[in-house]
């Protein structure tokens, strides 16, 4: 069943492959667990004790509990999955609760950095510096997520609309605006990859290695590490923290919270709505600062 499993959410859900691979090795664990623990072979009809049993498990291991929530989501998927192909006829999952997580603003960079980052650090003219000065410019005025930067092609880009086509989760587009200034970039990268790539085509990938190959994961964070190291203070710095700071400016500037979600590609306004605290901590230190009676 958990072969069934994994290819409904790929084929029907759309999910992305660091999401079925999340799931599926979520879902060995727990089997491993009910083998080990309870001698069941097969977790598919494992009860609520089993499951609670593995959850208390994760919490007594220190796991952290955004962490043993996704588990808990995990199986909470796979037991309704069960229960409408009508494997089981109850779901085992119905009593249990997410864990409460401690809240954590998400960190960013600050806006005096980011200039720093991009006007005044020297990259080098060659390939490599040219596409490294992108990929840190792209991340942060569009705010796309990591695996969206890497997927998107030169035929997503439209230099004449000054937009981007991009592919987000469940596979669903959204267009993102570029400003001048991106755009002015954009054109300078593109004429330093025909001079690497003279055979350039639509086709090719935005980001690529010196071998002209789709860049990795890694490839992206160590770009993003190498010059925020530099500037930046913060305990994170990887492809997403330009992401919360993307959006943590805008809303700094007053940008509409239903704008902000949309350039994010955010299903519902929640997930965007952590990033008004980050605004609202600024507007209290600026009231402090300012106000006769504070």
């Amino acid at each position: 069943m958990l072969f069934s499993f994994i290819a409904y959410l790929e084929n029907t859900k759309r999910a992305s492959p660091h999401t079925l691979l999340a799931y599926q090795k979520d879902l060995e664990q727990f089997q491993e667990f009910v083998q080990t623990t309870f001698d069941m072979s097969d977790i598919t009809y494992a009860g609520h004790p089993e499951i609670r049993a593995w959850i208390v498990d994760q919490v007594d291991s220190n796991m952290a509990a955004t962490t043993v929530n996704r588990k808990i989501a995990t199986l909470r998927s796979y037991y309704k999955f069960l229960l409408r192909n009508g494997t089981i006829i109850k779901d085992p999952t119905y009593k249990l609760q997410a864990l409460k997580k401690p809240k954590r603003l998400p960190e960013f960079v600050q806006e005096i950095t980011m200039d720093q980052v991009l006007e005044e650090l020297h990259y080098n003219p060659d390939f490599d510096g040219q596409r490294d000065r992108m990929v840190m410019e792209f991340l942060y005025l569009t705010g796309v997520r990591l695996s969206e930067l890497l997927a998107l092609k030169w035929q997503n880009i439209s230099i004449s609309a000054q937009t981007v086509k991009v592919l987000g989760k469940r596979k669903k587009e959204r267009i993102i605006p570029l400003t001048n200034h991106l755009i002015k970039n954009i054109i300078s990268y593109k004429k330093e990859f025909e001079k690497t790539f003279p055979n350039m085509e639509s086709s090719d990938y935005f980001i690529v290695t010196i071998d002209r190959e789709q860049a990795y994961p890694m490839k992206i964070y160590r770009i993003v590490r190498k010059y925020l190291d530099l500037f930046a203070q913060t305990t994170k710095r990887s492809p997403h923290l330009l992401r919360h700071t993307f959006a943590t400016h805008l809303l700094n500037k007053g940008a509409d919270l239903n704008a902000v979600k949309d350039l994010l590609g955010h299903t519902n306004l929640a997930a965007t709505q952590v990033y008004t605290h980050n605004s609202m901590e600024k507007l209290k230190a600026v009231f402090d600062q300012a106000h006769p009676k504070a």
